[in-house]
């Protein structure tokens, strides 16, 4: 007589279909303006709100969890909730359709369309930014009350806000979830119940280990490649591999990382990045996508599209690999009490790198007059009293800031 498997060692069935997903994440791609800490907040309201495909602790867990992984996290819970909804088409959908609006977009910039430029121009980019600051300031606000209701819950979220206020860079949100996950097994044991339901990705656990030994394999072998064969063409992807795998944090942090590898060999000018990055403000989705930017824009072969797409791909396949080799493991661990009281200390200080960011870059970099502020206190009612779908809060708040800049 042979022993039943455990359960939580079989994938999960999807419930849900490949379309479905990518016409979610499709209106997502074209509509999800700000930055990664936008994004969450356009999935939450989507996904967790309306399309109720995860509850609020499943999703605050998947946000902490890819917090702690390299790669664009935004990206890697889109990309998550995907498999959770349509399987693994379900997961490519979630990718491909909330990645390749902007990465068009930005290899249309490469291929010598009009930068925006003029009064105009700037307004709406900069009432993009604005948008931002309703949606973050929603997502906080609701992501709080829902995760930080109790007094040691709140004082984790208000610690990790004044970690990473205070010493900045995506190290320091990386040690505040950290520590809240310690100061929860300390502070926040029976604070909550057990997970409610199971969140249970349909990927086995053999195939996260497939997963997780492609990453490091590429990792450590696409360097010697590219010694071995001297080809542009793997050094790009070693380059742009290496962005990906390396960085906590994902959008901004990436730049750096990116300029050594493409500025420096002298792939592509320092004026020619520069204008790409300042169009990657200017379009939804990932900022990730400035890879498709560099990819088409760069003077050595492969270029063009075949560039964008090569680097494209190498800067998103190591995060994607880690969270697909990490959540197979993930719902067992989760069940734990320590792990839940973890969870709960991580959730709390995830509302804290929110609110941080909230302040930092999104409110500095957008509220810059009484005017900006009114534009965004609209967005936030519209969204919070309102209820108003985000894109068409995007709409209004875009026209709103184009109309004012001719003023």
């Amino acid at each position: 007589m042979t022993a039943e498997p455990d359960d939580r060692s079989r994938p999960a069935a999807p419930v849900g279909t490949p379309g479905e997903v990518f016409g979610a994440f499709l209106k997502l791609g074209l509509t999800s303006f700000g930055g990664p800490v936008a994004h969450l907040g356009y999935f939450r309201d989507e996904l967790v709100e309306r399309r109720r495909w995860i509850d609020e602790a499943g999703y605050a867990d998947l946000v902490a969890l890819c917090q702690f992984l390299p790669g664009p996290a935004s990206s890697q819970v889109g990309y998550a909730l995907g498999l959770l909804r349509g399987g693994p088409l379900g997961g490519l959908a979630a990718w491909c359709a909330f990645t390749l609006p902007s990465a068009l977009l930005l290899a249309s910039f490469a291929f010598g369309a009009a930068y925006l430029q003029g009064p105009v121009g700037a307004g709406l980019v900069h009432g993009l930014k604005l948008v931002a600051v309703a949606v973050v300031a929603q997502a906080v606000w609701s992501m709080a009350r829902a995760l930080a209701p109790d007094r040691p819950r709140a004082a984790i979220a208000l610690a990790a806000v004044l970690v990473v206020v205070l010493f900045g860079g995506a190290q320091s949100q990386v040690a505040a979830i950290l520590a809240g996950a310690v100061a929860g097994v300390g502070f926040c044991r029976g604070a909550g119940g057990a997970p409610r339901g199971r969140l249970t990705f349909p990927v086995s656990r053999r195939a996260g280990l497939v997963a997780l030994a492609a990453f490091f394999i590429l990792l450590a072998g696409l360097p010697l490649a590219s010694m071995a064969t001297g080809a542009h063409g793997v050094a790009l992807v070693d380059a742009f591999y290496r962005a990906g795998a390396l960085v906590f944090g994902g959008g901004h942090v990436v730049l750096p990382l990116l300029e050594e590898g493409v500025v420096r060999p002298g792939w592509i000018g320092p004026d020619a990045f520069l204008a790409g990055y300042g169009a990657a403000q200017a379009v939804p989705g990932p900022l990730f996508t400035f890879a498709a930017f560099l990819g088409a824009a760069m003077e050595p072969s492969p270029s063009g599209i075949v560039g964008a797409a090569l680097c494209l791909a190498a800067i998103f396949a190591p995060g994607l690999l880690l969270v697909t080799g990490v959540l197979p493991f993930w719902d067992a661990l989760r069940a734990r009490p320590l792990a839940q009281a973890a969870m709960r200390g991580a959730n709390a200080a995830v509302v804290g790198v929110l609110a941080s960011a909230l302040y930092s870059p999104v409110w500095t970099s957008a509220v810059l007059s009484p005017r900006d502020f009114a534009v965004a206190l609209v967005g936030f009612v519209l969204l919070t009293v309102w209820k108003c779908p985000p894109w068409i809060v995007v709409v209004l708040t875009a026209v709103g800031s184009m109309g004012l800049a001719l003023i």
